[in-house]
């Protein structure tokens, strides 16, 4: 499984507009094929701070999910929100397997 964290941090003035579009993201992302989770995250101590915490079956799924519509239509919405751009980290899992 890869998993891959996305930090994200907003404008305060487009907390709301960012949580909207992140949400349909998500709610489109998890029905992919190898999707196994899709978080969206919102620090308790910095409401601009969020987290997309994206787990995939296989690397071509993650990558997939990058060609997809609704990604791409977050992609572009959101750019313009963000304080700074955003932040991938990767990870391989180890447990679960």
């Amino acid at each position: 499984m890869l998993v891959t964290c996305v930090h994200v941090v907003v404008k305060s003035e487009h907390i709301e507009d960012f949580k909207k579009a992140s949400i349909l993201n998500h709610q489109q992302s998890v029905h992919e094929t190898g999707n196994r989770r899709f978080d969206v995250l919102q620090s308790k101590d910095d409401p601009t701070c969020f987290l997309l915490y994206e787990a995939y079956e296989s690397t071509e799924a993650a990558a997939a999910h990058k060609m997809t519509d609704h990604y791409l239509n977050w992609r572009e919405t959101v750019a313009e929100w963000m304080a700074e751009p955003r932040k991938a980290v990767g990870y391989q899992s180890v447990a679960p397997e």
